[in-house]
């Protein structure tokens, strides 16, 4: 018989067929078992009571957050920065962080609302001025670290957990020491947290109306929410676990056979609309309202392009002269994003040539003016204003010490396979290793033809005329004895495109007076036109507002650079290892160190960064835990044996473990190749360990008696609760010798007491 003919399908065949496809259906139970409620696919039926409880949890994590905040009169730990940049904003000063601008202008209000004025610096442990309300601005920040814990139930219930369990998540977010502490200062820590929790809580709202009515209000409502908290401020490892998430969601969908193209293609297009062009569109406009708040020169000038500065009220760059000249004065700003000044110092390299040092600095110092002189054999000329031009051989002499910036054949500090650029000789001496030819690249407002090279808005290349490397400055950050500032070397095989060879005019002054031979630096105005019989030139005239204007959108740029650059610069501190400020990654799930977070003396209110023991150590395990019942119900799937009674119940416990366990190790990792982390690095990765606890605590006790699931949860919650009383002290504020809380120090490395 001919094995390939087609068989009929019979009664008999067909009941087989759907008996094996039953069979193969993922981790799904035999038995007909009701379903909880919380259990079923799509937005769970709030429990009985769901607004009362959200209310006392409120009132509950509101005591701990707000309880004797105003204990301490000092400036506690990283209070000494974000309550001076508060000030900034109140004062409307330009400065520089490396934190995005919302949660500081948060702040800012909060030091508008208690009267601040803006004057008092913030000096780390200085005693607040009595008419600074310094309660205020901590209870708006307490006011954050509350709002955690009603989202974190709110989370667990769409989570599909039991009212016991989103219970038991919220208690755990209350009584963590450390949640609780870093919520009662001025810090950016709690609003990080809450608009974390908020994005979460938000996603899995939108999942629900995934699954049970796409495309309805609601559906459109709370991706919206979720584009709107990420945009807010949370960083980029919540947008990576909402653009995971989204992947997973899509590609899943990719699948359904019944969903018609168009369908298919409107999720990516909402998709797109609201978790990409939202949150891009509120983060950039909070970028648009710092820039329109801080609109004076402040501290923080230097990091911004030289077009930006001379924009801010009180820069004197906007009166610049409007074309180089030789004898000007002058700095020179690199155009790398985030680029710092030309400087130099009497310091010498320790190595190498062992000559001047030259860095590029990020901050306004005398050392990075410099003078625009001809080549040596073409003396600078009294009668007549020469305008420095594209192709001009000239030196840069250092204003405060007169060298000469040189480079030669000696290989560069770091960069070794380029060459060393240094400070050499004097205003009369030097050799043919101090000549420069400036080659124009473009200008912001005029064409390439304009041969002159202008104030702020002309980009140009500094080549050496003996060698032909590049003046080049890449971000390289030197050791100590550089104090730490930017290595300029002469790069060997020069790359004419590269924003790092290139270079702006910023400040600019080009003064008139008699000028003596050779040994004077500069010009100096003077009233007079000819004096002693030498005709004067007619004075260098001067740009104006109109003529210097920066754009937004290069401005952002240029700061969110900066802000990487200068983060990932970042490095511990020798000085402050001794009180364990600096801490390692794998230090955290496991409470190994603690952090002082003020001074430390028998007199004084004393503050510890300490995590609750029972959340820590029980979240860690309990990650380790969520994943192996993951791994372990796939296997026995495969298996034939199936543990779950609805697709709908599966697909809940695989959202809530891929929240959990996804979102603590997109937040966790990365700090594993960061250069300085700090404990409260791990305090967003925490709050997904904690929904891993109290998940899967609920989980399992889902599985015994109602009485025993009540009383398992429980157990756990005031096994926390007591935790966090044994240690309030820690959060609240201890007076009197440290060594009296010896007791509580249940590792060695927990810096209580020395």
């Amino acid at each position: 018989m001919d094995t390939g003919l087609r068989k009929r399908t019979t009664a008999s065949t067909a009941a087989a067929r759907a008996a094996a496809d039953a069979a193969s259906e993922p981790l799904l139970r035999d038995d007909e078992d009701r379903i909880h409620p919380q259990m079923s696919p799509g937005i769970p039926t709030m429990p009985r009571g769901s607004i009362i409880v959200a209310l006392i949890i409120t009132v509950v994590a509101l005591w701990t957050r707000l309880y004797k905040i105003s204990l301490s009169p000092f400036v506690v730990w990283d209070e000494a920065h974000f309550g001076k940049f508060a000030g900034y904003y109140i004062k409307r000063q330009f400065y520089f962080d490396v934190h995005p601008p919302l949660g500081k202008m948060l702040n800012g209000l909060a030091g508008l609302i208690a009267g601040f004025n803006g004057s008092f610096e913030f000096e780390s442990g200085a005693r607040y001025p009595p008419e600074l309300r310094y309660s205020v601005m901590r209870f708006f920040n307490g006011l954050f670290g509350a709002l955690m814990a009603p989202l974190a139930y709110y989370t667990g219930i769409h989570l599909h957990m039991s009212q016991a369990g989103a219970i038991l998540v919220a208690t755990l977010v209350i009584v963590d020491n450390a949640f609780c502490v870093i919520s009662r200062f001025i810090l950016l820590d709690s609003m990080l947290l809450f608009f974390t929790t908020l994005s979460v809580y938000c996603l899995v709202v939108f999942r629900n109306y995934q699954k049970t009515d796409p495309f309805s209000p609601e559906w459109h409502f709370w991706m919206f929410m979720t584009g709107i908290s990420l945009g807010a401020w949370v960083g980029l490892f919540a947008v990576a676990l909402v653009g995971l998430h989204t992947i997973d969601d899509l590609w899943d969908m990719l699948g359904n056979l019944k969903m018609p193209a168009k369908t298919y293609i409107n999720h990516w297009i909402f998709r797109i609309a609201y978790l990409i062009i939202t949150p891009l569109s509120i983060y950039v406009a909070c970028f648009a309202l710092h820039f329109g708040i801080l609109n004076r020169s402040g501290p923080g000038d230097a990091q911004m392009s030289s077009l930006f500065q001379a924009s801010l009220a009180g820069s004197d760059f906007k009166s610049n002269p409007l074309e180089l000249a030789y004898g000007s004065k002058v700095s020179l700003k690199n155009n790398a994003r985030g680029g710092g000044l030309l400087h130099s110092h009497v310091q010498r390299y320790p190595s190498g040539s062992e000559q001047q040092q030259v860095t590029c600095y990020h901050h306004k110092d005398s050392n990075n003016e410099f003078i625009i002189m001809p080549a040596w054999d073409q003396p600078l000329e009294f009668e007549n204003t020469k305008f420095v031009e594209h192709g001009d051989v000239v030196r840069l002499v250092h204003a405060q010490t007169q060298k000469n910036i040189h480079s030669h054949r000696v290989a560069a500090p770091l960069t070794a396979a380029d060459y060393e650029v240094s400070g050499y000789g004097n205003a009369t001496f030097g050799d043919a290793n101090d000549l420069w030819v400036i080659e124009k690249v473009d200008d912001w407002t005029v064409s390439k033809d304009v041969k002159r090279i202008r104030s702020l808005t002309t980009r140009f290349r500094l080549r050496h005329k003996s060698i032909g490397c590049l003046l080049r400055s890449d971000g390289v950050t030197l050791p100590q004895w550089g104090f730490k500032q930017v290595e300029v070397v002469c790069q060997k095989k020069p790359d004419d495109n590269s924003p790092s060879n290139m270079w702006n005019i910023e400040l600019h002054v080009n003064e008139r007076r008699e000028y003596p031979p050779r040994a004077c630096l500069c010009l100096i105005a003077h009233a007079d036109t000819s004096l002693n019989g030498i005709q004067l030139p007619t004075p260098v005239p001067p740009g104006n507002a109109n003529t210097y204007r920066s754009s937004f959108i290069r401005d952002f740029f240029d700061l969110n650079v900066a802000m990487w650059t200068s983060n990932n610069a970042l490095t511990p501190d020798p000085d402050k290892e001794p009180d364990q400020l600096v801490s390692q990654p794998y230090h955290w799930p496991f409470l190994i160190r603690t952090l002082r977070m003020c001074g430390w003396g028998d007199h004084e209110i004393k503050y510890l960064l300490i995590g609750n023991p029972t959340v820590w150590w029980g979240s860690t395990a309990s990650l380790a835990l969520v994943v192996s019942l993951f791994l372990g119900y796939v296997v026995r799937w495969r298996r034939g044996i199936r543990d779950f009674t609805t697709l709908a119940e599966w697909d809940n416990f695989y959202m809530a473990a891929k929240v959990s366990v996804l979102g603590w190790f997109l937040h966790y990792f990365p700090f594993y190749i960061m250069g300085r982390v700090i404990l409260h690095h791990y305090f967003p990765a925490l709050y997904f360990a904690v929904l891993a606890f109290g998940f899967v605590v609920d989980h399992i006790a889902r599985k015994l008696p109602s009485v025993l699931h009540i009383a398992l949860v429980a157990l756990v919650a005031a096994v926390a609760i007591a935790n966090f009383l044994f240690f309030a002290d820690f959060s609240f504020g201890m007076s009197g010798p440290a060594s009296a809380y010896a007791n509580r120090r249940w590792l060695k490395t927990w810096n209580i007491y020395s």
